[in-house]
């Protein structure tokens, strides 16, 4: 079973309509033991780290995706919350991954960062990491962020240029996440999504 967080936040029901699209049989739920039975969890986002994090805090969330070892997605804010600090308002997020997230400087681009650009796989074979599957070096992904997330050490599969060279997909162990919206992004982002979903375990 395939579990989409519902935190009363986040990109919730485009997400579910890729699932649907892609004719995968899934659950919106907030509830934490329906986590903790799920075979892969997604968690979309869009909006502050500040309120999805008071939001999984409400709902007894935190712990239970810091423990998770089924696969995890996390989506656009989804990705954020897997490290340490947002700048934003100072948030302790969850941690999974080390490093603050950091807002672009608005000074030097426009912010938030949203459109179309490139996605760099960081991985000397592309072919042996099934999230890449059909998905050709240099695709261009949809983003919406004003925040990004730091080059953590061996766990950028993929990097992106917009100022700087800030992580686009990122993993660690059973954890995953994409700075832009897979399900706003045409066919790679379906392929991309329908590799996460149809892999028998961690396809990274």
């Amino acid at each position: 079973m395939i579990v989409v967080i519902d935190y009363q936040a986040g990109n919730l029901y485009n997400v579910g309509h890729a699932l649907r699209y892609l004719k995968e049989d899934f659950v919106f739920s907030g509830d934490p033991e329906v986590v903790k039975r799920a075979e892969k969890v997604i968690l979309p986002g869009q909006g502050s780290a500040p309120a999805a994090m008071e939001s999984l805090a409400e709902q007894g969330l935190v712990e239970v995706l810091q423990r998770l070892e089924v696969p995890f997605l996390g989506i656009c804010l989804g990705l954020q919350l897997l490290f340490e600090i947002s700048e934003e308002d100072q948030t302790p997020c969850l941690g999974i991954l080390p490093g603050t997230v950091q807002k672009f400087n608005n000074s030097r681009v426009k912010v938030p960062h949203i459109g179309w650009n490139q996605v760099r796989q960081q991985i000397g074979d592309s072919s042996a990491v099934a999230l890449f599957q059909g998905v050709p070096d240099e695709s261009f992904f949809y983003f919406v962020h004003s925040y990004f997330a730091p080059l953590a050490d061996q766990a950028a599969l993929a990097t992106t240029d917009y100022d700087e060279v800030f992580v686009s997909v990122v993993a660690r162990e059973n954890y995953c996440g994409v700075q832009f919206h897979p399900e706003r992004s045409g066919q790679v982002g379906l392929q991309l999504l329908k590799n996460f979903v149809k892999a028998p375990g961690p396809c990274w």
